[in-house]
C-alpha cells in the first residue's frame, strides 16, 4: 500500500489509463514497453494519463471488470470508489442496509466499525491512490517541456480530481497523510490536522477558481472537471467548515452558491414522458441531461464497466419478486433496501419515492432478508424512451456526484442558518420538481429531510447527519443504528472513521483517530 500511494513514480503511468470521458477516448499506454521519460512525450499520451485520473473514480482497474485491480490485495469490485463511497456515506445511515454475509458489511449500519476492517481500508486506498494519481500527473506535465495548447488545463483538472479525493478524505478520515505534487516521492507523508486540509483545499480550489486555466463552467464537455465542478466542491467544504474546523462559514457557502447559480445550470424538469424528470436523471442516458447534472463519474456498458458505481447500486438493490427487464439488467443480487425510518420520509405523490413494495415489508426484522425493508428503483439501466442499456450485465447509467437540485438545496440551508442569500424559493423549486406543493417557510430540520429525498443514494447522506449532529447521537435513530433494532445512539467518535491499521504500521507518522483502539 505505501508502494501504491506514495512511491507511484512511473508506476502511475505503467497503470495505462483508458477512459470513456467525453473527448478523452484515447488507446492505452502499453506499461511493458514504456517508463514516464518514454511515453509521456506526446499530447496523446498526456491525454491518456489524464483519462485515467478519471477512470480512478469509474473503475476498480484500468483492464475492464474482469481484469486485474489497480490496488492488489482487495477485491475489485468491493474496493471501486463509488461503492466504498456509498459504504461509507449510505450504509452507515438510516438511508440503506445491505443483506450480504460480505466480511464485515453489516458493520457500517450497525456502527461498530473497527481499525482494521477490510471495506474501510479499500475505501481509504482508493482515495491516496486518486491523491498519488493526480500528483505525479502533475509532477510529470509540470516538469516536461512538451508543449501543448490545452496543457495547463489538464494540469488545471488533475488539480481538481485531486480535490475532490482529499474532499473525501477530509470528510470521511479528518486527519490524513498529505502530499502534493511538490513532496518527496517515496518519503512517508506527514499528517495533516483536519483545520490544515481545510485551509489547503479552500486556497487550492480558490486559485484553480480565479486564476487557473481550468475552463469555464459547462464549457469543458460532460463529466470532465470544470470551475463549475471547483466551485461545487468549495460549496460543500464551506457548508461543512464547522465540522471540519470548528468555525462555520455559512456566508462564504452562500456567496459560493450564488456565483454557481449564475453559471447557467437549471433543474431538469422535462420529460420525455416515460419517467419522471427527476427519475430522468438517474437512467441508461442521463448523460443527456447536462442542464442539472455539474460532475458525473461515468459508466458505459461496454467501455467502462465495473462492480462498483451505479452498476452496484442497480444490481444490489435488486431481488425478491422485483422484475430485471424493467431494470434493464440481467439479474438481480439482492443486497440494498431502506429503512422504515427513511422511507416515511416520502408521501406518495411524491415524484422521488421511487421504492419497489411489492413482496417487501417495511420494517427490517432481518437484515439478511431481502423482503424485509423497501428496495430502491431509482437507479435503472433504462433510457428515457423505456428501452434498455446497450447490455444487461453492466449498466450505461452514469453516477451523478454532483447536481443543481443539491446547490438549491444547500442555498436553503445557508439562508436558514443566517447567511444573506434566498432560501424559500430554491427549496420551492426543488419541491414543484418534485410534484409537491410550496411552503411558505421552513425549518433546518425541513431542509434536512428535503435533502434526503432529493439526494438519496447519491453519497451524501452521512454528511448531512453528521453536519446537522444527528449521525451518532440519540437526537435521531432508526432501526438497526446501534446494533439493535430499534435504533440507539453511538459513541460520537464514529462520526469519524479509523485510520487503517496498515497504513499506520507502514508511515510511523500517523495518529489514529480519538476514541479507536485495535481492540475495538
Amino acid at each position: 500500500m505505501k508502494k501504491i500511494k506514495y512511491i507511484l513514480g512511473t508506476i502511475a503511468l505503467a497503470a495505462s489509463l483508458t477512459a470513456c470521458v467525453g473527448d478523452l477516448n484515447v488507446t492505452p499506454i502499453d506499461p511493458n514497453a514504456n517508463t514516464a521519460d518514454k511515453a509521456l512525450n506526446t499530447k496523446e499520451a498526456y491525454t491518456s494519463f489524464l483519462g485515467g485520473l478519471y477512470t480512478g473514480f469509474a473503475t476498480s482497474g484500468f483492464y475492464g471488470a474482469n481484469g486485474a485491480a489497480s490496488i492488489s490485495g482487495l477485491d475489485g469490485g468491493a474496493s471501486q470508489y463509488i461503492r466504498g463511497l456509498f459504504h461509507h456515506t449510505g450504509l452507515t445511515t438510516d438511508e440503506a442496509v445491505c443483506g450480504w454475509n460480505d466480511q464485515t458489511i453489516k458493520n457500517f449500519h450497525w456502527m461498530n466499525w473497527t481499525t482494521d476492517d477490510t471495506f474501510i481500508y479499500a475505501f481509504y486506498s482508493r482515495i491516496f491512490m486518486q491523491v498519488s494519481m493526480a500528483n505525479e500527473f502533475i509532477r510529470q506535465a509540470r516538469a516536461s517541456e512538451l508543449s501543448f495548447a490545452e496543457k495547463e488545463e489538464y494540469i488545471a483538472e488533475a488539480r481538481v480530481l485531486r480535490a475532490l479525493a482529499y474532499y473525501h478524505a477530509i470528510d470521511n478520515f479528518g486527519n490524513v497523510p498529505f502530499a502534493d505534487d511538490s513532496a518527496i516521492v517515496g518519503q512517508n507523508p506527514e499528517q495533516m490536522p483536519r483545520a490544515e486540509l481545510y485551509a489547503w483545499l479552500e486556497t487550492e480550489l480558490r486559485d484553480l477558481i480565479d486564476n487557473s486555466a481550468l475552463a469555464a463552467p459547462r464549457a469543458n464537455g460532460y463529466a470532465r472537471a470544470d470551475k463549475g465542478v471547483a466551485k461545487f466542491i468549495l460549496a460543500k467544504l464551506y457548508l461543512n467548515a464547522e465540522v471540519f474546523t470548528g468555525t462555520p462559514q455559512w456566508q462564504k457557502c452562500a456567496d459560493v452558491l450564488k456565483d454557481l447559480m449564475d453559471d447557467g445550470y437549471s433543474l431538469h424538469t422535462t420529460s420525455a414522458g416515460v419517467y419522471s424528470a427527476y427519475q430522468e436523471l438517474f437512467l441508461a442516458d442521463n448523460d443527456q441531461r447536462t442542464d442539472e447534472i455539474i460532475f458525473a463519474v461515468e459508466q458505459d456498458g461496454v467501455n467502462t464497466t465495473s462492480y462498483g458505481a451505479t452498476n452496484y447500486l442497480i444490481f444490489a438493490s435488486t431481488g425478491g419478486s422485483m422484475d430485471v427487464s424493467k431494470i434493464g439488467i440481467s439479474s438481480g443480487w439482492g443486497g440494498l433496501r431502506t429503512t422504515p425510518e427513511f422511507y416515511n420520509k416520502f408521501s406518495s405523490e411524491d415524484a422521488r419515492n421511487l421504492f419497489y413494495t411489492s413482496g417487501q415489508q417495511k420494517d427490517i426484522d432481518d437484515i439478511g432478508e431481502f423482503t424485509n425493508g423497501m428496495a430502491f428503483m431509482k437507479y435503472l439501466n433504462m433510457k428515457s424512451d423505456g428501452t434498455p442499456g446497450k447490455e444487461q450485465g453492466f449498466v450505461d447509467t452514469d453516477f451523478p456526484m454532483m447536481r443543481y437540485a443539491d446547490v438549491l438545496l444547500m442555498a436553503a440551508e445557508c439562508h436558514k442558518r443566517g447567511a444573506s442569500i434566498e432560501g424559500l424559493q430554491p427549496l420551492n423549486d426543488v419541491r414543484k420538481r418534485a410534484g409537491l406543493a410550496a411552503v411558505s417557510s421552513f425549518t433546518l430540520q425541513d431542509v434536512l429531510d428535503e435533502r434526503a429525498r432529493e439526494l438519496y443514494l447519491e453519497c451524501w447522506r452521512r454528511n448531512d447527519l453528521v453536519r446537522f449532529g444527528q449521525f451518532t447521537s440519540d437526537s435521531y435513530v432508526w432501526q438497526w443504528k446501534g446494533g439493535v433494532k430499534g435504533g440507539t445512539s453511538v459513541d460520537s467518535h464514529f462520526n469519524l472513521f479509523p485510520i487503517p491499521d496498515s497504513d499506520r504500521l507502514a508511515n510511523s507518522n500517523l495518529q489514529q483517530n480519538p476514541g479507536y483502539t485495535k481492540e475495538q
